[in-house]
């Protein structure tokens, strides 16, 4: 038996219990005039009445299965015996109090099952006939005799008929109280089941919504909303409890218009989208694409009853794609520039000799001289690109080692020192919290990404007074960080999306190849590389190294090696 059926029970039990000791006792007490043969019957009953009810306030603390029965049951038979006693005293089978018998029943049927009812009846039916025959006896002139017991069983007295009617009504109500309590248990038991088992669904569906990586929220047909998980706060910036019961065009209209008009097209049109994407605004103020799917919610009787809507923050998967986009521009650069450098490099090399052979023999001045050396450095310039070409078009094997990134970077800031870009008016600073720092890499790759990102810096100081800075910290991932800054011109927002893209450059001389090769690289190297400018202060480029060996990307490289 559960505890939502004892706790019912145990009202009935100690609400008929309670009636039936006021009743009995207010008989023994003024009727009766507590007669002396009731003593000992009556304290032990008002004893076990009293203790009933502490037992079941105990119960919260502490479980006595064995008193929760046997108490109730030594309750109701020395009730019984006070019964008879009652009847005894006021007249027999004439008495009028016989039907407190019939309480006695209905409370035997709340404590034990069915067949237990029926004991107690037979019980409860013996004492009843045994005190009738107590009473004719001692008021006739037989005495305690079989003649006593002829006269109560003959079918032509009026006594046989009193305790058969009587006997009858005890088992009649025995098995009505018993029938309907048994039936009562196994419904409260079923309706326990059934609220346990939702309750269980419900916290396992609210479990499972609530850790959704996908935001979801759910709005009924007024708009309001009802539903909020973890994922639908973090991407759209909102708390649950500053969400829920809340209309929604009065939540989202400010920030995020799109979605109210999404929605509302949903509920007005009855029809869901099974996939929209759209553009809303964080709390931080920030753009984000947002890939959303609704679906109605219906009642059984097929009523919209309200939205799901189910969405996603796109940033990253946007990302993924523009690189895989820009992977593919680079490959295909790639074998074209693999292809155009081959084929000019010979002619070039072959040009370039004789010009220097010719301007270490012939003796020229003027024009001619300005020619000839503007020969010799364009085809100095054109290797240079040819080179370049090379760089961003091979592929080579990546050699993940253990590499010591502070002094790699001192390397690298001592091979640009001697690069043309560099000024004396330049200064180069280093900051880090750390002398040692290691990373996994390849060595020659990451001090090519590092001369190129420098080198690039200052071109953009332009040998003006400016400052070059390069930072290494560490993140909460384990990822070690490198920040490249200038205080250059910067560059503006349409620029900015286009640095990486090949043969881009805002240069005069510029091959449009240099963060090109740098991106490629860092992709090899399972680099996250990023960059921030702001116009008139400057630009950050951002590394971030691993400090640990990416295995997947390691087994991945030596599959290719393998292929």
């Amino acid at each position: 038996m559960n505890s939502r059926t004892i706790s019912i029970n145990s009202g009935w039990l100690l609400s008929l219990r309670l009636a039936t000791y006021v009743l009995i006792s207010g008989v023994v007490i003024y009727w009766l005039r507590y007669p002396g043969f009731l003593n000992l019957p009556f304290f032990a009953y008002s004893f076990l009445t009293l203790l009933l009810p502490l037992l079941v306030l105990f119960k919260k603390y502490s479980d006595f299965p064995f008193l929760q029965k046997a108490i109730p049951i030594a309750q109701i038979i020395c009730e019984i015996i006070v019964e008879v006693g009652i009847i005894y005293a006021t007249g027999d089978v004439s008495s009028a109090f016989s039907g407190i018998f019939i309480l006695t029943i209905i409370s035997a049927s709340l404590v034990t099952n069915l067949a237990g009812t029926l004991g107690l009846t037979s019980l409860v039916s013996f004492s009843y006939a045994f005190v009738v025959w107590l009473g004719m006896s001692i008021g006739g002139d037989q005495g305690l005799s079989t003649p006593t017991l002829k006269v109560i069983f003959s079918t032509e007295d009026a006594a046989f008929y009193h305790i058969f009617l009587h006997i009858l009504t005890f088992y009649l109500v025995a098995f009505i109280s018993g029938f309907l309590v048994e039936r009562l248990k196994r419904k409260d038991r079923e309706l326990a089941d059934t609220s346990l088992a939702l309750k269980q669904a419900k916290l396992e569906t609210d479990d499972i919504l609530k850790h959704l990586n996908s935001g979801l929220f759910t709005i009924d047909r007024d708009g309001k909303i009802v539903y909020f998980n973890h994922a639908a706060e973090e991407i759209l910036g909102y708390n649950e409890s500053e969400a829920k019961g809340r209309d929604m065009r009065d939540l989202f209209s400010g920030r995020m218009p799109q979605l109210v008009e999404s929605l509302l097209e949903v509920l007005n049109s009855k029809k869901q989208t099974p996939r929209n994407e759209m553009e809303i605004i964080n709390r931080d103020g920030i753009k984000i694409p947002l890939g959303m799917s609704t679906s109605l919610l219906l009642d059984t009787n097929k009523t919209v009853r309200g939205v799901i809507a189910i969405f996603q923050d796109l940033t990253e998967t946007k990302k993924m794609e523009e690189q895989i986009r820009a992977a593919d521009r680079l490959a295909a650069v790639g074998e074209l520039s693999a292809a155009i450098a081959h084929e000019i490099r010979n002619p070039l090399t072959a040009i370039s000799g004789s010009v220097e052979v010719l301007n270490s023999e012939i003796d020229v001045s003027g024009e001619n001289r300005r020619l000839l050396d503007l020969i010799l450095r364009e085809s100095n310039r054109l290797n240079d690109i040819l080179s370049d070409f090379l760089l961003y078009a091979r592929s080579r094997r990546v050699a993940f080692n253990r590499v010591e990134l502070c002094h790699l970077i001192s390397e690298a800031v001592e091979v640009v020192k001697h690069h043309p870009s560099y000024g004396p008016n330049i200064s180069v600073r280093l900051i880090s919290h750390d002398s040692v720092v290691y990373i996994f890499g390849d060595e020659d790759q990451i001090k090519q990404i590092l001369i190129n990102l420098l080198v690039n810096a200052f071109e953009a100081i332009n040998k003006d007074l400016g400052e070059v800075t390069i930072s290494i910290d560490s993140d909460k991932h384990g990822k070690a960080i490198v920040r490249i800054s200038d205080d250059g011109p910067g560059i503006d927002d349409n620029t900015i999306s286009n640095i990486f893209n090949p043969f881009y450059s805002t240069k005069q001389y510029g091959t449009g190849l240099g963060l090109s090769i740098v991106q490629r690289l860092a992709g090899n190297l399972d680099i996250d590389l990023s960059c921030k400018s702001t116009v008139g202060e400057g630009t950050v480029f951002t590394l971030k190294f691993n400090q640990k060996p990416n295995m997947k990307k390691i087994d991945t490289e030596k599959e290719a090696v393998t292929a």
